[in-house]
């Protein structure tokens, strides 16, 4: 059996209260355009690759603000609280590479103590 493959091209771009929908670049107007190549260019842009109709679905969830039917261990962390970063000193690795930690330091300190000494 031959394989199909289709590439196709959406652009969502929402301004102020609308979002609107161009199936190319050549579509979106020119000030818009200009707004695109600027926001496409910096370096928190990404492409978004997506292989069959469950990722399209998913996006415009995304996009109308609906909660995702994916599943994934981020999330679920994130939504039972076990992703919470904790903030100060983790006492377990400090005894776990206590030497790793000490060891440089007490060398160091032991040739500045030899070299001075003289």
């Amino acid at each position: 059996m031959p394989r199909v493959t289709l590439k196709t091209s959406t652009i969502f771009i929402s301004a102020g209260e609308e979002t609107k929908v161009y199936h190319s670049v050549d579509e979106v107007p020119p000030p818009l355009r200009r707004k695109l190549e600027q926001s496409t260019s910096s370096l928190n842009s990404a492409t978004i690759l997506i292989a069959d109709r469950r990722g399209r679905e998913e996006i415009v969830r995304a996009i109308r603000g609906l909660p995702s039917n994916v599943s994934s261990r981020l999330a679920s962390n994130l939504q039972s609280g076990n992703g919470k970063r904790r903030i100060g000193l983790d006492w377990r690795i400090l005894l776990r590479y206590w030497a790793e930690i000490l060891l440089p330091g007490v060398i160091g300190i032991s040739v500045w103590l030899l070299l001075s000494v003289r």
